[in-house]
């Protein structure tokens, strides 16, 4: 399988699971530290460190450390590659024969 693809796919896994669509929607009103993010989800320290590296691996998530603690926000072009992929994918190419050739 194509390696982009395996790429592509980090965008996707990064949006398929309750507690990363959580943790985006309390990025939204800007920057948080991990210790922040981790208390309403209800998250070990080490189960949130798994779920931001899926984030932050997809692109959609970026961090800078500070101090003992990583501070995490959204990230612009992260958000515009994830609108793009999906528009790209689910995007008909432009018409071509319908006609099986292995059909007929």
């Amino acid at each position: 399988m194509d390696g982009t693809f395996q790429e592509q796919a980090k965008v996707f896994k990064a949006l398929c699971d309750p507690k990363r669509l959580a943790i985006l929607e309390q990025l939204r009103s800007g920057e948080k530290c991990a210790c922040v993010l981790q208390e309403p989800l209800d998250l070990t320290q080490s189960g949130l460190s798994y779920h931001m590296k899926i984030l932050c691996d997809s692109g959609i998530v970026v961090s800078r450390q500070e101090g003992k603690w990583t501070h995490y926000r959204l990230s612009l072009s992260g958000r515009d590659y994830a609108l793009q992929l999906l528009k790209k994918l689910t995007t008909p190419k432009a018409e071509q024969d319908s006609n099986c050739q292995k059909c007929e």
